[in-house]
């Protein structure tokens, strides 16, 4: 029932993999394993778990163990992890449970299964979208059954992906080019100052969004930079937990802030540690019922640092100097805003650079 296969690593060490497979009716039943450094380690394990698994009730008390719904699966993922899984796959994660796949146990779960979902979010979303969705559950399959024993098979999800790509139910997202005109910047800010008149406890949306645009920073950055980090001499700002592909923390980086972005944060307040004590979920909120209201299609908060990075490339900026802005590590992200139609500055004679800092 047990056998015990020794591994070597790349670092020339050797682990000892225990496993254990049961057959029932001639499927299987269950199975499990773990890895030790050393083999007597793997051997008294091996002897415990089948002499465990003999008892009466045992398997079936260990399959309904491990044999759990994707639904209860996902909440261990969420529950567990240790790294910031992010805002945004935190959100698919919980509606991926509103779908039919999450109550099925993941011992049921085949390719087939994956690619039906993927045609059900296909109904309403766009391939782009789709993929997006399969990737962070792709994240419980690869984990689930190494980390916790659930029958989770992570082939079928790498099956699934290659059947709906193919189908073209899912693909890469598309880079983002759209740009927000000056007018509608102008509609845009017109209608946060009105807010901000009547309602004066309000987020000063105005100075956030100006602020976004010329330093080209996120939404969550703006919202962690503290006054501590702002080195005034320099003109620069250290950017806590910049966003990085492969990390969600420890990424802090020293960013060039343009004389347009000082001269807003000189408007602001010192009564806080954060520079913008704001939630970066309400800027955003904010931002998109603005766009909603005033029917400008297709803009999202986050196009003002596109907008930003863009109009420093315009402006004749090199390359090395605008990632001292914009905070990219590598240059070759940045190649696709160099190639602009127009040069100069079309925000040098804008309204709102004087009208922010009187």
């Amino acid at each position: 029932m047990g056998t015990i296969v020794e591994r070597k690593r790349k670092n020339g060490t050797v682990a000892y993999l225990a496993q254990i497979s049961i057959n029932r009716d001639g499927k299987r039943a269950h199975s499990e394993s773990r890895t030790f450094e050393r083999r007597p380690a793997a051997t008294a394990w091996l002897k415990k778990r089948e002499r465990e698994l003999q008892e009466p009730g045992a398997l079936g008390k260990t399959r309904a163990e491990t044999d759990v719904t994707l639904a209860k699966a996902i909440d261990r993922y969420t529950d567990e992890t240790l790294k910031d899984i992010g805002r945004t796959k935190a959100q698919v994660l919980r509606a991926i449970k509103r779908y039919g796949i999450a109550d099925k146990r993941c011992s049921e779960i085949t390719s087939k299964d994956i690619v039906e979902f993927a045609g059900e979010l296909s109904d309403e979303r766009l391939p782009q979208t789709v993929g997006n969705y399969l990737s962070h559950l792709g994240a419980i399959f690869a984990i689930a059954k190494p980390a916790w024993g659930y029958d989770l098979d992570q082939q079928a999800m790498k099956d699934a992906l290659a059947v709906t790509k193919r189908l073209g139910v899912t693909k890469k997202s598309s880079k983002r080019d759209r740009r927000p005109t000056i007018a509608e910047l102008d509609k845009i800010l017109d209608h946060f100052e009105v807010v901000r008149n009547r309602r004066p406890k309000t987020m000063p949306m105005v100075k956030i969004a100006i602020f976004a645009l010329f330093s080209t920073r996120r939404q969550d950055e703006i919202t962690r930079i503290l006054w501590d980090d702002l080195d005034e001499d320099e003109a620069r700002v250290l950017v806590r937990d910049m966003k990085h592909p492969g990390d969600k923390e420890g990424n802090d980086t020293w960013v060039h802030l343009p004389p347009e972005a000082m001269e807003i944060i000189k408007t602001m307040p010192r009564a806080a540690p954060e520079i913008f004590p704001y939630s970066a979920a309400s800027i955003s909120t904010a931002f998109a019922r603005a766009t909603e209201f005033l029917m400008i299609d297709d803009l999202t908060f986050h196009d003002l640092r596109h907008e930003g990075v863009s109009r420093l490339f315009e402006m004749g900026w090199s390359i090395p100097r605008a990632a001292d802005v914009s905070g990219h590590r590598s240059w070759a992200s940045l190649k696709r805003y160099t190639h602009m139609k127009k040069a100069g500055d079309k925000y040098e004679d804008w309204q709102w650079r004087a009208r922010i800092t009187d």
